[in-house]
């Protein structure tokens, strides 16, 4: 509904969210948010750094998001709930982490979403020109606020059909790639001539890529946050989950593998344009042609999704009473509005500072993210051996469990922390890592005092 003015009619309701979105939605939404510029470009900089290493590097990275979603998927079965980790978090390790996850993920999302907008303007520009990478940004952003605002129906069934778009063109590179290297294909079939030495440079290399791959997963645990809006949360995230892990990895996995077996190992194509080299190399340019709207499609893709699950987080906040109560306030559609306007203020930000930048904007909002994906991962993975050990104790049933539990989540744990032992002795990335350390701590110490204030006062 809407009132005299045009504009959607706001009530403050209770924390409940519409549930109109469907499993199908669920996997689409976790897909399209993780399979983006990570994987069409970032794995051409994971293989430039080990070389074909980095297929062991893509494969240990995959067993470890394999293993957080599924530990995700117990905890959100159990529980759905719109603020998901941030919630879990709270539950297992106190108020104050769960404020700092919730906080952090939306500081995190809401810089993405600008992100993604600014790249895919600058590469629209590139190709077609038209509007300056700011006017395209700005167009991006009034769209996608408009969708998220127009009811989660019509958001979830848009990125349906946009993640599906991004999975079938790489369905279609893993068979042309298949089919090349089976010799198929008019073009010999290299077999396993391309495949230099193993491991290039050395350990630090297998290092370097190992963050590179594990920063571009990231986005595949907002089905948790999703799942809050289905009709039936605790079934509909079980499926999804059981389905989702697998095809990331086959996909991230599958890809890197054809790059390294269809082009030679030191050709300058794996770093820049990993896909379009493949589809040169095979003997039909004009589908690497393509390769660019297709990228335009995942960064918008992402960025819708991500704008969702920043909105959802705030009301989630609102809701537990560790943001301003305005957040939870929605409209008749059952849409958070204000937390959808707030979590899109920086993409609106970043359209006169690109103006006036140009491509200083995206540079430094890329070096912002990533080390926070490791905190998210690490959250969850506490919040499950907690939480789980509780529910044991208390005999309580659960719709999905965490594979080998407790061995294989603390192996996990183990893992995680041993990327952040990594990251900190690497030069590159040690300095976001001390400042998302710095922002952890800042956080947690606020959402602890804020909790101490509310019980004194009750």
């Amino acid at each position: 509904m809407r009132n005299d003015q045009g504009d959607p009619e706001i009530e403050v309701t209770d924390s409940r969210l519409s549930g109109h979105l469907r499993p199908r939605h669920l996997i689409m939404m976790s897909l399209g948010s993780a399979i983006g510029a990570g994987l069409f470009v970032g794995s051409g900089e994971g293989i430039t750094l080990a070389g074909p290493a980095a297929l062991i590097a893509y494969a240990i990275i995959g067993l470890i998001i394999v293993s957080v979603m599924r530990m995700l998927g117990e905890l959100a079965a159990a529980d759905p709930n719109p603020g998901a980790f941030s919630y879990y978090v709270g539950k297992a390790l106190g108020p104050g982490a769960g404020f700092m996850m919730g906080w952090l993920w939306w500081i995190q999302m809401t810089i993405v979403v600008a992100t993604e907008s600014l790249a895919a303007a600058e590469l629209l520009t590139g190709m077609i020109g038209i509007l300056p990478a700011w006017g395209w940004a700005l167009v991006f952003v009034l769209v996608f606020s408009a969708l998220n605002l127009s009811g989660v129906n019509h958001f979830g069934e848009l990125e349906f059909w946009l993640a599906l778009i991004k999975i079938l063109f790489i369905v279609l590179f893993l068979v042309i790639g298949a089919a090349f290297l089976f010799g198929w294909l008019t073009e010999p079939s290299p077999g396993l001539d391309n495949i230099g030495e193993f491991a290039p440079n050395g350990i630090g290399g297998i290092a370097g890529a190992l963050l590179v791959i594990a920063f571009a997963f990231g986005g595949i645990e907002i089905i948790a946050v999703a799942a809050a809006e289905t009709s039936d949360p605790g079934p509909s995230v079980t499926k999804s989950i059981r389905t989702i892990v697998w095809r990331i990895l086959l996909f991230y996995v599958g890809s890197v593998a054809i790059i390294l077996l269809v082009l030679p190992t030191g050709d300058e194509r794996i770093k820049t344009d990993p896909f379009v080299g493949v589809f040169d190399a095979v003997g039909l340019p004009w589908i690497g042609s393509a390769m660019g709207a297709v990228i335009v499609i995942a960064l918008l893709s992402a960025m819708n999704v991500n704008l969702y699950g920043a909105s959802r987080m705030l009301f989630s906040l609102a809701d537990r009473r560790m943001a301003p109560s305005a957040a939870r306030r929605k409209a008749r559609n059952g849409v958070p509005v204000t937390a959808v306007l707030a979590s899109i203020v920086v993409g609106f930000v970043s359209v006169p500072a690109s103006y006036v930048w140009g491509t200083a904007v995206l540079e430094r909002f890329l070096s912002m993210v990533g080390s926070t994906l490791l905190v998210t991962w690490l959250a969850i993975t506490a919040a499950q051996i907690v939480l789980r050990r509780r529910a044991d104790r208390a005999g309580t049933p659960l719709p999905l469990k965490m594979w080998g539990y407790p061995y294989l989540s603390w192996l996990t744990l183990v893992a995680l922390a041993a990327i952040v032992v990594l990251a900190l002795v690497t030069e590159s990335v040690r300095e976001q890592v001390v400042s998302t350390t710095v922002l952890v701590g800042v956080l947690w110490a606020i959402g602890t005092v804020i909790d101490r204030v509310r019980q004194r006062r009750t």
